[in-house]
């Protein structure tokens, strides 16, 4: 160790460089930071299933952003990230927390009201569809296919069913559509022709038995 007051040498350029550009927590994100940490590691787990799937995709497509906390881990790993959200107030969160290292497109964007315009290599939604009521689910998936292109691959996350019991109140509120992660993956069925499914428990992604499971993963293909 140097006995110097100025700590280890090799990690200064780093610390004047983040005292130059701090980095912050966007809404949601800052939320998790001061409620319950954890649930960001869980969250960060989540983005890098998702990016090391779609690693050199050209063109990807979020849905449901939120502000933007775990969409530069995608960035890292595809050509091109557009990042949408129903929410005004999220979507200039995530504007105003953007690194101009991992830079990205993001707009206010309805998934309900209709496709995004342009179409993509890759989609991926991670806890959105357990938001939408289960009779405008179809609606939703009609959407999100439609922005995709007939090559693409598709990624869907959401809290299991039986996880729902050790949700927070709060949670539960929004969590109006959980599933087991049988009746997930027939309802991407309906859209795909192959879904193949991912359980998660905490950071860990696996493929035990879903029961078991906090949150399911599905990764998509052959679009129908």
């Amino acid at each position: 160790m140097s006995d110097s007051n100025e700590g280890e040498q090799q990690y200064r350029d780093a610390f004047e460089l983040v005292k130059n550009r701090p980095q912050h927590f966007g809404l949601m994100s800052g939320w998790s930071w001061y409620d319950d940490p954890k649930r960001l590691g869980f969250l960060l787990a989540r983005y890098k299933f998702v990016a090391k799937m779609l690693i050199d995709q050209p063109r990807v497509l979020e849905i449901g952003c939120g502000d933007g906390f775990g969409t530069r881990v995608v960035v890292q790993a595809v050509g091109h990230v557009t990042a949408v959200d129903f929410d005004p107030e999220l979507i200039q969160s995530a504007k105003d927390t953007m690194s101009e290292r991992w830079p990205y497109e993001c707009r206010v964007h309805d998934m309900m009201q209709g496709p995004v315009a342009e179409r993509f290599d890759a989609v991926y939604s991670l806890d959105v569809l357990e938001h939408i009521p289960p009779n405008h689910e179809a609606k939703f998936l009609d959407h999100l296919t439609k922005s995709l292109a007939p090559h693409g691959v598709a990624i869907l996350g959401m809290p299991s069913l039986q996880s729902q019991t050790y949700a927070s109140a709060h949670s539960r509120i929004g969590h109006v559509n959980c599933k087991d992660q049988m009746d997930l993956k027939r309802v991407m069925q309906g859209w795909f022709r192959h879904v193949f499914m991912f359980s998660m428990n905490d950071e860990v992604v696996h493929t035990g038995f879903h029961a078991m499971a906090h949150y399911h993963l599905c990764l998509c293909c052959g679009k129908k």
